[in-house]
């Protein structure tokens, strides 16, 4: 796979871009008054694998956050800001880690190059976020409607603003919510610069949807060598945008570590509650950070030996299952101790 290699930002003690791991981010959804709250879900989301971290400052209340959220885990976090100079200079005075802001958007050149020296001088990199359903005017008026060549010029003229004043630490990331204009959007930017890309399908949906947009955006683009941080966009919990980030990266073999689970369809042949017993077995999995192979299958006949490249698996019987391990049974249990059965192999591992 050619990977583009773009110049390396750092985002607080996280290097985006360079060829460095790709980082999976995500945002605070509770709102920005509630400080307790907010805290609590950043250390859920620490907990899940989080790598860098947003928050909304939409008042000069919520710069607080900044503080607070610095204090209370150790990722990276970035101030999402929108039209205000002012609150990006309190947030990198409070010591945030990135800064989310659109330069087009805060005023004269005053304005920007204010946000550009605060930030030069704390060693704070911006992203700029371009997104179709709030294209300028100048750029819908060339094409007629939000095409990627828009968002691609969007982009780029917004760099352009902070350019000016010799501020080059900068991300981008050019989103749609419709995929194919997303990715074309991408590959544009993507050969015009040498800049970060912050890739993501906006407005995806909801889990189901998003994760089905998300992968074919996203996983697309990745495998194009294309993308140095990602978010899944998902109506729902943040956790399980950062659950789905990591587990999208290791699909398309960009992570290792951790268990990888591989289960069959089913068929008339399936005796047992696969689909129950292999829901169980992820939900289980996701506490194991051996890197293995699992795999859960529905029949005796075929599941060892479909399987055999796994490192530990089960096959189902007639209200029973295998434990195999490399394809050779190691035994037979009941179907309701199979999954505890399996765990403890797992655990001789």
């Amino acid at each position: 796979m050619d990977t583009r290699i773009s110049k390396t930002v750092w985002v607080g003690n996280v290097a985006v871009g360079g060829g460095h791991p790709i980082s999976v981010q995500s945002m605070l959804n509770v709102p920005a008054t509630d400080v307790e709250g907010t805290i609590r879900q950043a250390r859920e989301l620490q907990a899940a694998g989080v790598e860098i971290l947003r928050t909304a400052v939409p008042d000069m209340q919520a710069v607080r956050l900044v503080a607070a959220l610095k204090e209370a885990v150790d990722v990276p976090i970035v101030a999402d800001i929108h039209f205000d100079y002012r609150l990006a200079l309190e947030c990198a005075a409070a010591g945030v880690d990135k800064i989310r802001i659109n330069p087009g958007n805060i005023g004269d050149d005053s304005r920007v190059k204010a946000v550009a020296d605060a930030c030069r001088a704390r060693r704070i990199p911006i992203r700029i976020g371009v997104n179709s359903g709030s294209l300028e005017q100048q750029f819908l008026e060339k094409y007629g409607h939000p095409t990627a060549e828009a968002m691609r010029d969007s982009a780029l003229y917004h760099a352009s603003l902070l350019e000016k004043f010799d501020f080059t630490d900068i991300v981008l990331s050019i989103k749609s919510s419709d995929v194919q204009t997303m990715r074309r959007a991408y590959q544009l930017t993507a050969a015009a610069c040498d800049y970060p890309l912050h890739v993501g399908v906006t407005e995806a949906g909801t889990p189901r949807m998003g994760l089905l947009k998300s992968a074919a955006g996203i996983g697309s683009l990745l495998l194009d060598g294309i993308g140095d941080t990602i978010r899944i966009s998902l109506t729902a919990s943040p956790v399980e945008e950062v659950k789905a980030g990591i587990d999208l990266l290791k699909a398309i073999g960009l992570r290792t570590g951790g268990a990888n689970l591989v289960s069959c369809p089913t068929c008339g042949r399936t005796a047992i509650d696969l689909i129950g017993i292999a829901s169980e077995v992820e939900e289980r999995l996701r506490g194991v950070d051996k890197d293995i192979t699992v795999a859960v299958m529905g029949c005796v006949v075929n599941g060892p030996g479909e399987a055999r490249e796994a490192d530990i698996g089960l096959a189902g019987g007639k209200g029973k299952a295998v434990i195999f391990r490399k394809g050779e049974i190691l035994r037979t249990v009941s179907e309701e101790e199979a999954v505890a059965a399996l765990m403890e192999e797992i655990e001789k591992l």
